[in-house]
């Protein structure tokens, strides 16, 4: 009888371990589930200021190619308007200045 009652005593106090591992687990998964949840929500707001941060790349990219495009045009038309016009050929002879002085005699 004795055998009995301590057997009865080992399956309880283990039936008490197995429901308090049993609860642990159930208040692990819901602080991952938790955890998962937060996860997600900051990912959506990632994703909305990548998307954000992409579309300000392409506005940013479609600016400077149009700005590029503008530069080459009017680097075009300087050279166009520059070949057109012709700067006077400079004379290679030096300038000296010129004696009107005579010479004084005795």
């Amino acid at each position: 009888m004795e055998a009995i009652k301590k057997k009865m005593q080992m399956l309880k106090l283990d039936k008490e371990n197995a429901i308090d591992r049993a609860e642990q687990a159930e208040a692990d998964k819901k602080a991952a589930e938790d955890k998962c949840k937060q996860v997600e929500e900051e990912l959506v707001i990632l994703q909305k200021k990548l998307k954000g941060t992409e579309d300000e790349l392409d506005k940013y990219s479609e600016d400077l190619k149009d700005a590029q495009e503008k530069l080459e045009l009017t680097d075009k038309k300087a050279t166009d308007v520059g070949a057109s016009r012709r700067p006077p050929i400079p004379d290679p002879s030096p300038r000296l200045p010129q004696c009107h002085h005579r010479m004084q005699g005795n």
